[in-house]
Order: structure tokens, then sequence, then C-alpha cells
């Protein structure tokens, strides 16, 4: 693989300025900006390679990017997405959140963490893998989404629709990198997520604070309802929404021992003394990534602003989201929701569905993931850390459950400094060129 590196190294001004490129697009799901640019931009980046791509799309959502290249015995999928977070608040940034920007050997932008930084990366190493090392030894798929920001929308429905097409012996997830002890990661799962917005609302205007004595305060009825949602204890009290829970298997409490806990990293890094309820090292993770939550994302009411305003507000909003494991519903724990709050007496308060993901787990074994590993281990030097699932979400069921595709993370450039979804998102430049090196790597493990 000298000749691999040595064409990465030789290309990596052009290298660069395609990744700030496509970051430039301010390809924002929610807002619904920059989306046809983006996929533009993707799928003339795949021509370029000398791939074979179509758009695909279904019920009317943003499109999915697919395109083919190569062939071999094995067929790999490789799973990424071009829309970003909002880049909102703006003023927290210290540089353009649409111009990548290099502090300090790291490069600064939304979306280059998550995820345009590993999709221009894999694109790269496998041009570098076709001028030096000729053929590709597998076929590639290429199924890069606009819509994963959102919940991915639309994209069951485009794995239902096109489901041959999407069809592999494995898939390379979007996510990537090194943790906070500088190892690679690689991981066979993801949760899933039911998002939600409640509403309460109470006179037709925001009223003069004087007027509590007798009209209702939306405010305090929201704080009422959430009061009924979970207890001190952690644990949710809705009614049902264990019983799905799908306990870890022998091997997901394997491959959870040889993790490393980093409970002193993670309470400095975080500026905390202590974890919720004193939770440290297995215990702490066996609950990051086997149990569901269920937690406040934003709440609104009356006036926040500096100083005071006396004003009995008219409506109140929280965003709330619950994080799955298998085999829970998204669209059921949605319903057990509302059959709780009506049953606790807050039928007058609205839901509004923002989204729900299934939950998704892979087998350890598969052929995937040795090869993550594998490749990790050659590129690094050290031991990659295996883990069962994330903690976070992707749509990894209707793309890969579903179709009975395994999966794995890995050629990826994260980092635990990132700040995926904040202010002042970021990679740095060594992670990666190394994780140029770490796909290069992957695709031969992964030819067998």
């Amino acid at each position: 693989m000298q000749r691999f590196t040595a064409y990465v190294n030789q290309h990596r001004a052009r290298f660069l300025a395609e990744l700030a490129e496509i970051a430039r697009i301010p390809s924002v799901a929610a807002q619904n900006r920059g989306i046809a640019e983006a996929a533009a931009f993707v799928e003339q980046r795949l021509r370029r390679l000398g791939a074979e791509t179509r758009l695909l799309a279904a019920d009317g959502g943003n499109p999915m990017v697919y395109a083919t290249i190569g062939n071999g015995p094995r067929t790999l999928l490789i799973y990424d997405h071009y829309d970003v977070q909002p880049a909102e608040p703006l003023e927290l940034w210290d540089s353009p959140p649409f111009e990548l920007t290099e502090r300090d050997g790291k490069l600064y932008g939304r979306g280059v963490a998550d995820n345009k930084g590993n999709l221009m990366l894999r694109i790269q190493a496998i041009e570098a893998w076709l001028a030096t090392q000729g053929d590709l030894p597998i076929r590639i798929i290429f199924a890069v989404e606009g819509e994963e920001e959102v919940s991915s929308r639309t994209l069951p429905a485009v794995c239902r629709e096109y489901a041959e097409l999407l069809r592999a012996d494995g898939c390379l997830w979007e996510t990537g990198g090194v943790d906070i002890s500088e190892r690679p990661t690689v991981t066979c799962g993801a949760k899933g997520i039911q998002y939600v917005e409640l509403v309460a609302r109470g006179a037709s205007y925001d009223l003069h604070s004087s007027y509590a004595t007798f009209v209702p305060n939306p405010a305090w009825r929201l704080v009422w309802a959430l009061n009924t949602l979970k207890g001190p204890d952690g644990r949710v009290r809705i009614p049902g929404f264990y019983d799905r829970v799908r306990p870890p298997t022998a091997d997901d409490l394997a491959a959870l021992a040889t993790i490393p806990t980093n409970d002193d990293e993670l309470l400095a890094d975080f500026g905390l003394t202590e974890f919720l309820d004193g939770a440290r090292g297995l215990e702490r993770l066996r609950r990051h990534l086997f149990e569901p939550t269920c937690t406040i994302c934003g709440l609104v009411s009356g006036y926040t602003g500096e100083g005071s305003k006396t004003v009995l507000p008219n409506e109140a909003r929280v965003k709330i989201d619950f994080r799955l494991v298998p085999d829970m519903e998204p669209a059921e724990v949605l319903a057990q929701l509302r059959r709780h709050l009506d049953a606790e007496g807050f039928s007058d308060i609205e839901i509004i569905d923002l989204g729900g993901e299934h939950p998704a787990r892979g087998p350890l074994d598969a052929a995937i993931v040795q090869a993550a590993v594998a490749s990790a281990r050659e590129v690094y030097g050290s031991e990659p850390i295996l883990y069962p699932t994330m903690a976070g979400t992707g749509p990894v069921y209707p793309l890969c459950t579903a179709l009975g595709t395994p999966v794995a993370s890995g050629a990826g450039c994260g980092y635990h400094g990132a700040r995926v979804h904040s202010p002042n998102e970021n990679i740095r430049l060594a992670d990666y060129w190394r994780a140029i090196e770490w796909m290069g790597s992957l695709i031969r493990h992964f030819a067998g």
C-alpha cells in the first residue's frame, strides 16, 4: 500500500479543496436548504470516480445518491449522508460555519465531521486504490441520503422500493474514528428514536401575570405533565415502555467488558463531578448502550430574555426524544405516550410526531466487522474497541437489518472533540489522512 499512501500525499491539496467545496453547500435538511446542490455535487464526484449513478427517491423526499463501482465476489454497501444539522446559534462559531477553516491542525465547518468528511475520504480512498492498485476486488454500492438529520423520513420507503439494488454482504456505516483514548472504534448497530414535541395552550394571547389567579398557565401545565413521564429514580413511567426491551446477549456483554470506561476523562471533559446516579465503569456503559431513554431536549414558554417581564404565557412547548433499543417500536412508544397523558388527565396536551427510527443491532462476527477490526488494527497499530451498538441513532434498521445486511462502522475521521451537532464542529487533519488509509485497508480485508 506504499503507492496508495504516496498517491494520497501527492493529492492532499485537491482532496481538501473537494472537502471544502461540499462543506460550502449549506445542505440543512431541517431548513430545506442546499439539498439539490449537495446531491448534485455527490453524484458528479462519484461519476468522476467512474461509478454508475442514479437518484432514488420515494414519497417526495430528498434524493438518495445511489452509485455502483467495481466487481468482486463480495458487495460492500457504503452509507453516508450529505445533509447536515442547522448551524445555529451562529454567534457561537469562531469562523463561518459553511466556510471550511483550518486552525491548529483542525478543519472547522458544519458537517465536516457529520458526515461530509467521512463521505469524501471514502470516495478519495477508492480513487487512490484505482490509481495505484488496479481494479477494485469487491463491488461497492454508495447510498448517500439527504434526510439523516431529520430522522431519514423517506429512507424506509426507498429501501422497500429498491431493496434489490441495496442488498449487500456488508455495510460500512457513516460513523468511524477514534475515542477519547485515541483508539479506533467499530460499532455494529444503533439505537432507535421517537422524537416528539408536546404543546400546552392557555389563553389566546400572553396576559399580564396578575391574571394567574384564575387563568390557566400552560407552562405549569406542561411541567406537571412532564413530571409524570419520569421519576427521580430515572425510570420512565409510561406503562409498557420497557415491555419490548431485549436484554443484551452473552456476546454483547463480553464485548462490553473489553471497552475502556474512561470515567475520569469523561467527567473532566464534561465538567462534572459524577455521572447520573453515581454510575461508573461497566454499569455506566451497560446503561449507555443497552437502555432506552427519555430526554428533554428543549423547553420554551413565555419571556426568556434579559431582565424581567411579568407575563402569563399563552403557550408552552417541549421537545423530547426517546432513544430506543431492540425490540422497541417507535410507533408503539408514540401511542403509549398518548395513552399515558390521557390517563393522567393531560388529554389537552398536543403531541407532534417529529419522526422515529427503529433500533438495530447486528452480529459481531460478520465479515464486515472482522474487516473493519483487522484494518483498524493494521493502520493504527492498536487493538480497536468493538461496540455492540452506538448510543446514537441512524437508519441501520431499514438499510441493513431489514435487508439482512450486517453492519460495522469504521474508516472515519471522528474523534471525541469533534463537537458534532454543536458550534465549531471539526475534524483533525491527521485523522482525515489516516482514515483514508483505513478505508484502503478495509477494502483489501473485506475482499478476503
